[in-house]
């Protein structure tokens, strides 16, 4: 039997891509503040600092899946490889949308760090990013992909 066959008594679907949706969007928001600080301080490129804001997006995104698999005894490699399935294309939704967004907005990545128009277009792009990534994680759900392959192991 598909352990997804009974939704029924379990979260809705809905709610299975809403709690997956945020849980991409913290690790791409932590990610994101953080490359971008980083690039910032360092006066780094636009390009320079999307790029690096775009890795570290990855990076906490796919650690926030694989530490409760691994904490629940998970081999690395076995919670790399369900990390990897669940979160790559979530992560790649949010990272396109969310970084389209804030360049999008004039003179947003040039404002700096102390400017409301940097934080508001950041925050922003990120809202945007979640709702388009919504119906995406909802669609690899219904169809046992995407978090449905981490979900039991997360409970």
């Amino acid at each position: 039997m598909d352990a997804h066959a009974g939704h029924e008594t379990g979260p809705s679907l809905n709610r299975l891509a809403a709690s997956a949706t945020t849980h991409c969007l913290t690790g791409c928001a932590i990610g994101e503040v953080l490359g971008l600080v980083i690039a910032s301080a360092l006066g780094w490129t636009v390009a320079a600092s999307i790029a690096l804001a775009i890795a570290l997006a990855f990076v906490f995104g796919y650690a926030l899946t694989l530490r409760p698999l691994i904490v629940g005894g998970l081999a690395f490699g076995e919670a790399a490889r369900l990390a990897f399935a669940a979160d790559t294309i979530s992560i790649t939704v949010m990272e396109i949308v969310d970084n389209t967004v804030v360049l999008a907005v004039p003179g947003a990545m040039d404002a700096g760090l102390d400017a409301p128009l940097f934080w508001g277009a950041l925050a922003f792009s990120l809202a945007v990013a979640w709702v388009v990534a919504f119906p995406v994680n909802r669609w690899l759900i219904a169809r046992g992909r995407g978090h449905a392959v981490v979900h039991d192991r997360h409970h």
